[in-house]
């Protein structure tokens, strides 16, 4: 387990990918303030705000648990950064800082280190698959809603212009990013799982995620032109649903009961997106369940939308949208397919649809109970 010359460059770009996202995210709102459109400002900037406040509370968390453990005394300049929305760019700091010099001076002939110090490497990984997931949650709080957002206002007036693009594609590259690197990493910092190695898996499974996603994100958009107070209450009632399924399976990612209840909250918002694993078990039967809700909810906005006027929907749109969905759906599915069946990192071990994430490992690690598949 090494942190390699490669593995900084990634964490490089994931900074870049992160600023890029908030950059435009700034310039988006700004934009709608300046153009008079209020409310989708207001929006903008709350999605914003959610996101890097959820984010800041399990960083801080996070640090001080960390600290806490090592026997050192918790930092007010660490609550004051985070309290300044500076707690990822801290983290981007302390492991490019430390990433940098294990991956291009470090040897083991140059530190001699006793076995009971931590390994450097292993350290880097570490703080590089926090950091992963962290954006992991922002992308799901934040991104998603960002995304969708940008998708309505776009059928909506039908106007095409730089930032509209910009948002969306901004969007969809930090969704794409955030998702396959956290599993990457992930992976790396867990000793008992396998790697996943390779472009092909990788490409299979962002795929997976990306198309699955897509649809969706489509579907929600064709919603909220039939009814907001329809499509907000189906999402409410989603994230519900969510948020039991986490309570139900008593789940123990945070060391304090107060982080917990706001981990269970934040696992209901993503589950309204995608699904993921939130315990480490054998997932196959609420995959299954969850991927065959969504076809049908999918498919039922579509047949519902087609027998509603399409006075309030930009015509010239709805066929290319409609067609969108279906076939990104359907590749979604193929690829998941796909990626479960024959290019699952643990598929030589077994031939199960997911795999059994419950076996303790060796080493105190906050991720052992957070597997997203």
């Amino acid at each position: 387990m090494k942190y390699t010359k490669l593995n900084f460059m990634m964490s490089v770009l994931g900074i870049v990918i992160y600023v890029i996202d908030l950059i435009v995210d700034i310039w988006v709102s700004v934009r709608f303030f300046h153009e008079g459109q209020y409310v989708f400002g207001i929006l903008t900037v709350s999605f914003m705000l959610f996101g890097t406040l959820v984010v800041q509370c399990f960083s801080y968390s996070w640090f001080k648990n960390d600290l806490k453990e090592s026997g050192q005394e918790s930092q007010h300049c660490f609550l004051l950064l985070h309290c300044l929305q500076g707690g990822v760019f801290t983290r981007y700091w302390f492991a490019l800082k430390k990433g940098y010099h294990v991956a291009f001076k470090y040897t083991s002939k140059t530190d001699n280190f006793v076995e009971e110090q931590i390994d450097p490497h292993k350290e880097v990984i570490d703080r590089v698959t926090d950091l992963s997931m962290l954006r992991l949650f922002e992308t799901y709080l934040e991104g998603c809603p960002q995304l969708a957002l940008q998708l309505y206002i776009l059928l909506e007036h039908g106007q095409e212009n730089f930032t509209q693009y910009a948002a969306i594609m901004v969007s969809c590259c930090a969704i794409s990013w955030s998702t396959v690197d956290y599993q990457v990493a992930l992976r790396k910092s867990l000793p008992d799982k396998n790697l996943l190695n390779g472009p092909c898996p990788k490409l299979v499974y962002l795929f997976y995620k990306l198309f699955t996603l897509l649809s969706w994100m489509l579907s929600v958009v064709l919603l909220l032109f039939l009814n907001v107070k329809i499509a907000l209450l189906l999402l409410l009632f989603l994230w519900f649903l969510g948020v039991l399924w986490a309570f139900k399976e008593q789940t123990e990612f945070c060391a304090s009961r107060s982080m917990e209840f706001i981990y269970r909250i934040v696992v209901g918002f993503i589950l309204v997106f995608t699904f993921f694993n939130i315990k480490g078990q054998n997932t196959k039967c609420p995959m299954s369940c969850y991927y065959i809700v969504r076809v049908l909810a999918t498919l039922g906005i579509l047949i519902v939308f087609w027998f509603y006027p399409l006075s309030i929907f930009n015509s010239d749109y709805f066929i290319p949208v409609s067609i969108t969905i279906a076939l990104t759906l359907l590749l979604g599915i193929i690829f998941l397919i796909v990626y479960y069946g024959t290019l699952h990192p643990n598929r030589s071990e077994e031939t199960k649809l997911d795999e059994v994430d419950g076996k303790p490992v060796q080493r105190d690690c906050r991720m052992k109970y957070f597997l997203m598949e």
